[in-house]
């Protein structure tokens, strides 16, 4: 059993996928090819917005989103410790400082309320903790769709207008999500997003894509991830990176969109099954009525999961843990100065939680196999 099916997508898009890739390797424009810019205009059309930027990974993403809002030293980002470290790696990596927000115990998405305190801290002087300093600026909040599940965009705009902050929607789990009626990419004022294989659209390599509606910030990115390219390769404006997306990954999008939707179709089926068989004896992620996941994975919270996970494994079903140790509690931000207890539900949430195979294709016969493995 694979804990994501890959296989049986491709067989599906076995013929139309080799003549996208014949076509690459025909005109040989590898890297910023004809399909790139065909894949920028689907993915703008699909969510709603004006621009869309493909870039080389979801890290990159949200790498060029702040470099394009010229985010540095003495800058505080508000984000979430229960997500993957990129998330909050992209930021120290420019020199600014992450201010960890707790999550909502229901939903996993970084609780408003508490984000709304946090900024006013900063924004009085306070130290966000220990190892920061007291004379931060805050300038953003990236708010993270865990598992494919918006965060609560309608507070957060709020808190973000009030405290005149950018908002940088992480959906790199969450491409296809909707959002009272608008879909994720389309929310905040920019979104980052990533392509890797096991996300909901995936392509056969790293990649990922920027969506915003601000004409001079997307020109401003298309520069940055060409090393700050201006007129052309050799006239450098600004300091940028070397952030392109490969041709072939895009022409291996652009014949997975095409299926999409169907397959957002299915996760959901697969999620309902889940729901069912698991709801009343586990604690699951709860996903409001006015949001519709893209159920990039399926979580489950138990105090038992050591003997569970244990009981899996001998029935041959694979299984995950996202994530085990929150960011704060990690070693790359140590300076921080954070300790245990800091950030009691995303810690509370990692140690208990874990996640089954989960994908379009997975078989009745088998999800109810792990079901009833689940339940002992």
């Amino acid at each position: 059993m694979q804990f994501i099916d890959l296989k049986a997508q491709q067989a599906l898009i076995e013929k139309p996928l080799k003549k996208r890739i014949e076509t690459v390797l025909a005109h040989g424009k590898y890297i910023m090819g004809p399909e790139i810019f065909e894949l920028e205009e689907k993915l703008a059309g699909y969510c709603g917005v004006k621009h869309c930027v493909c870039c080389s990974s979801g890290t990159d993403a949200l790498l060029l989103a702040l470099m394009a809002y010229n985010i540095g030293p003495g800058d505080a980002i508000f984000t979430t410790p229960f997500t993957f470290i990129a998330t909050a790696e992209v930021i120290s990596l420019l020199g600014a400082t992450p201010v960890f927000v707790d999550i909502d115990k229901e939903t996993f998405t970084i609780d408003p309320h508490k984000l709304n305190e946090a900024i006013a801290g900063v924004k009085s002087g306070q130290a966000p903790s220990p190892g920061a300093s007291g004379n931060l600026k805050p300038k953003g909040i990236i708010p993270v769709d865990i598992f494919g599940l918006p965060a609560d965009y309608d507070g957060i705009e709020e808190i973000a207008r009030q405290h005149d902050q950018f908002v940088l929607e992480d959906a790199c789990q969450s491409f296809g999500a909707v959002y009272k009626s608008r879909k994720s990419c389309g929310l905040g004022d920019m979104a980052a997003t990533s392509f890797f294989p096991a996300k909901p659209l995936g392509c056969y390599g790293d990649g990922g894509a920027l969506f915003l509606n601000d004409d001079a910030l997307a020109e401003k990115i298309r520069s940055i991830r060409i090393h700050g390219q201006g007129s052309d390769k050799y006239d450098n404006v600004r300091i940028g990176i070397n952030g392109r997306m490969d041709t072939m990954q895009a022409a291996v999008l652009l014949c997975k969109l095409e299926l999409f939707d169907k397959e957002l179709m299915s996760r959901r089926e697969v999620a309902k099954r889940y729901d069912d068989g698991l709801g009343g004896d586990f604690t699951l992620q709860t996903v409001p009525d006015h949001c519709v996941s893209a159920w990039a994975q399926y979580a489950i919270l138990s105090d038992r999961r050591d003997q569970i996970l244990a009981k899996l494994q001998d029935a041959g079903i694979p299984t995950a843990i996202y994530y085990p140790k929150p960011l704060h509690l990690q070693d790359a931000f140590a300076p921080l100065g954070h300790a245990k207890g800091d950030f009691k539900v995303s810690e509370s949430i990692a140690d208990r939680i874990f996640s089954v195979p989960f994908h379009p294709y997975l078989e009745k016969e088998d999800q109810q196999r792990i079901i009833k493995a689940v339940r002992g």
